[in-house]
């Protein structure tokens, strides 16, 4: 895996939020916020979207209340990979985050993955329902594919179980996790995956460590195992 140090991630976030739009305060309630920024690899459930290379990400998210709406996209190779067009990914989610009692969070909501002319059938194009609840440091949440699930045939009904914590640790946040994807009716692509992060906000700018690994060498591109146990580096801005 091609590797970059942090201070040249942290260069090339800020370049990318030289050209962004500062965050905007609608109303007392209300707000619009911009991120961008830069991975060493871009893993999604702990498989690699971007074949073990880095990748450039960014997003904005609308807050109003408890009602979120929000859009993010990244660079991608897994689908020329596997024959189809799409270079790019783009979601769009929304949802309602709220407290249940003392303590307890809820987040609910729906999320959509595009994958612009990705050509292949079945599409990738996925969308997924989601609830998660947090008590503490920890989340659980668990997310259900309304559509065949990122290009499987007759994979509806696909869900992840995504089990998290953060802790301060130091003035470091510490997050470990583990998630299990079952794809239905194609098991042989079901697994674990698992990852600790660290992570720290500095001048704007969070710049993180993730090693992480998962139980499956199902997922291949380009000769490559996409599930295969590495460290990723990242930078994101906020503004």
């Amino acid at each position: 895996m091609k590797s970059l140090s942090l201070a040249s991630i942290a260069v090339a976030v800020a370049a990318l939020s030289a050209v962004a739009v500062p965050s905007i305060t609608l109303a007392a309630d209300s707000s619009v916020a911009f991120n961008a920024g830069v991975v060493t690899d871009y893993r999604y459930r702990g498989i690699s979207q971007s074949r073990l290379k880095p990748a450039l990400q960014g997003g904005l998210d609308f807050t109003a209340g408890a009602f979120y709406l929000g859009a993010w996209g990244s660079t991608i190779k897994w689908i020329k990979d596997g024959g189809g067009g799409a270079s790019t990914e783009f979601d769009i989610y929304g949802g309602f985050k709220g407290e249940i009692a003392k303590g307890v969070a809820y987040d609910i909501g729906l999320l959509t993955y595009q994958y612009p002319s990705n050509g292949l059938n079945p599409s990738a194009n996925t969308t997924e329902v989601y609830a998660a609840v947090t008590t503490g440091p920890v989340t659980a949440k668990y997310s259900h594919s309304t559509t065949n699930l990122f290009g499987f045939a007759n994979s509806k009904g696909s869900g992840y179980l995504d089990i998290s914590a953060t802790f301060d640790v130091g003035g470091f946040a510490v997050t470990p996790h583990i998630g299990r994807q079952t794809v239905k009716n194609n098991g042989g692509f079901s697994y674990t995956d698992y990852s600790l992060a660290i992570s720290k906000e500095v001048s704007g700018i969070t710049s993180s460590a993730t090693l992480l690994d998962t139980s499956t060498s199902a997922y291949t591109g380009a000769g490559k195992d996409l599930g295969k146990s590495g460290i990723v580096l990242g930078a994101k801005m906020a503004f």
